[in-house]
């Protein structure tokens, strides 16, 4: 029988890059995110009179010009303009120079869920009231979700393996996923990884309204309450979440900061309903197994595990029910989270800058609280830091994110150690 075991290459953490709707660098979005801030507003981007919705985690205070050069930030919607800035920040943080790299082994691996509704918006309005000659030239390039890897790549000039993986609400972790599986098999020795989102608009907030999977609640500071028993849906956000991953031998090389190690990834697919989870769980929790053989380790060496936690009745339900079937016994003695309380739900950012608070935490030993939630569900009994952080010594960590479409994605990250 041949021997198809392949020697796989570490993978670390060397640059992390975020815009939130808690802060627009990685070091104010930490900084809210250990003060408990909550990024919840009211909507601010269109009138929301007729809608049933009120509340929405923004992006505050962001000037693309900041980060990018004015002409080409506008060719670019919000997404795109996140997902850049996020990405030179991240690279920035990295030290590396790419002048000094072979540009074909540096890639972008970065999604976004839904890419732009917004130009669909404007340019459907232009054909109705000014005829269809009139629509933007450059509609379909501003729209299609994979111009976030590509404008990342033009303005960055990393000419890799240049991709984006599209899973609705697991595109970020599935990104990473995916860059980390690149580097560890050879294909490229640095990749620019994460997920992006822009969509608080009219036909966003429409939309999950109609779905009945967005919160109604008017108080920002219990809207998003993920595992709480009174918990009624999420609360839609928007931003940018990326990392530099990088081949641990390259970093060494070149005497990057190593924040963290990536060594474990998980992917399934539920094949069961398109937009509500497995009600065992069975989907998340092989994606959670999977994801721990492939780190080598057993579930009493877990510290923590950064939830999905979406605040919707369904996810937080099957989800609990996927780590205590993934954990066994193990399930009790594990910080749970969702960082969803205090940013709302990015869509395809979110598992980007959730793995951002993953490698944080592990750095700083502060698992943050799950801020807004009070009393939690009867059926969710795990330990979800309601009430206060949790101050402990975090060595392995895992991160899930589940999308419509049944798609199950882990990532396990653990402190870095030569």
């Amino acid at each position: 029988m041949a021997n198809n075991k392949v020697l796989k290459r570490r993978v670390v953490v060397t640059g992390l890059g975020a815009i939130t709707p808690i802060g627009n660098s990685v070091a104010e979005f930490w900084d809210g995110i250990r003060k408990g801030k909550v990024g919840i507003g009211e909507i601010t981007k269109f009138d929301t009179t007729d809608y049933k919705v009120k509340l929405a985690a923004e992006v505050k205070d962001f000037v693309p010009g900041d980060h990018m050069d004015k002409k080409a930030a506008r060719r670019m919607e919000a997404f795109s303009q996140y997902a850049v800035a996020a990405a030179r920040e991240a690279y920035e943080d990295s030290g590396l120079e790419i002048e000094k790299e072979d540009p074909f082994r540096a890639g972008v691996m970065i999604g976004s869920g839904i890419g732009s509704l917004q130009v669909a918006e404007q340019s459907y309005e232009k054909i109705l009231t000014k005829g269809p000659a009139r629509v933007n030239p450059l509609m379909v390039p501003l729209m299609i979700s994979n111009m976030a890897a590509g404008n990342v790549s033009i303005q960055l000039g990393f000419r890799g393996k240049c991709s984006n993986v599209v899973t609705a609400c697991a595109t970020g972790t599935n990104c990473i996923g995916d860059a980390f599986r690149t580097i560890q098999y050879g294909d490229a020795d640095m990749m620019l990884a994460g997920g992006t989102e822009g969509c608080v608009c009219p036909l966003g907030i429409a939309g999950f309204t109609a779905l009945t999977a967005l919160s109604a609640s008017t108080d920002p500071l219990r809207a998003s309450i993920p595992f709480d028993k009174d918990r009624d849906g999420f609360v839609l956000g928007e931003g940018a979440g990326v990392v530099m991953l990088e081949e641990l031998e390259h970093a060494k090389a070149r005497g990057a900061k190593i924040y963290a190690e990536v060594t474990g990834y998980g992917c399934t697919g539920d094949a069961y309903h398109i937009t509500s989870p497995a009600e065992d769980g069975s989907g998340a929790a092989k994606a959670m197994e999977f994801a721990m053989k492939d780190a080598g380790i057993t579930p009493e060496q877990l510290d923590y595990v950064n939830a999905h936690g979406t605040s919707t009745h369904h996810n937080d339900l099957f989800e609990t029910r996927a780590i205590k079937s993934a954990l066994g016994e193990a399930a009790k003695d594990v910080v749970v989270n969702s960082t969803k309380s205090m940013i709302g739900h990015l869509l395809g950012a979110a598992g980007g800058v959730e793995f951002i608070t993953c490698v944080k935490t592990i750095q700083e030993g502060f698992i943050h609280q799950t801020v807004g939630s009070e009393v939690a569900d009867e059926e969710c009994d795990l330990n979800y830091a309601i009430g206060a952080p949790v101050l402990k010594d975090v060595n392995y960590v895992l991160t899930n994110s589940l999308g419509f479409g049944g798609h199950n994605a882990t990532l396990l990250v653990k402190k870095y150690e030569d």
